[in-house]
């Protein structure tokens, strides 16, 4: 989960822009659309229900401070614009994987990554540039024999985004 970061120098930077928009999300009382998705591969079709973060302040807040997801259930994340910034787990309880998809569903990049309470939390980057995230519980990917260049597709991606302003509110 976490906002995407474009160069690590911008740590410091970014985890304060973090924690304000997730003090921001967490007064707000911050719901996320829900939707389903599918990921697609050898003829075969898996499907997910999925809550859609398309905005800064539910992209911040993504998975923080849930201890349990269903097995068939994740978060997609949705972004304007190519990035290759990168994930970090600060205050997420489960461990999730993330598959990083181009604007084609294209899935480019799987990773593990491990629940992070405290500072310092690892970054996780894929080394791709990506236009979708998708996190589910660690393992699913792998355990639905699903690798890099499986599609992903579905009724969630009705909500990408377009070109964000610059300002830290819904486009």
């Amino acid at each position: 989960m976490g906002l995407p970061n474009l160069a690590p120098a911008g740590l410091a930077r970014k985890a304060l822009l973090l924690g304000l928009l997730t003090l921001v999300a967490l007064g707000q009382g911050l719901t996320f659309p829900r939707s389903s998705l599918y990921v697609e591969q050898g003829g075969r079709r898996h499907l997910l229900r999925v809550e859609v973060a398309d905005t800064p302040e539910r992209q911040a807040q993504g998975l923080m401070f849930r201890t349990a997801l269903a097995e068939d259930e994740g978060m997609v994340f949705l972004f304007p614009s190519p990035t290759a910034g990168g994930f970090w787990m600060k205050n997420t309880l489960i461990p999730l994987s993330i598959a990083f998809f181009d604007r084609q569903g294209m899935i480019l990049r799987i990773l593990d990554m491990e629940p992070c309470r405290a500072d310092p939390c690892p970054v996780y980057y894929p080394g791709v540039v990506y236009q979708g995230a998708l996190e589910v519980n660690q393992g699913w990917f792998r355990r639905r024999g699903l690798t890099e260049g499986a599609r992903v597709g579905g009724e969630a991606l009705r909500f990408w985004p377009r070109a964000w302003s610059g300002a830290l509110s819904s486009p």
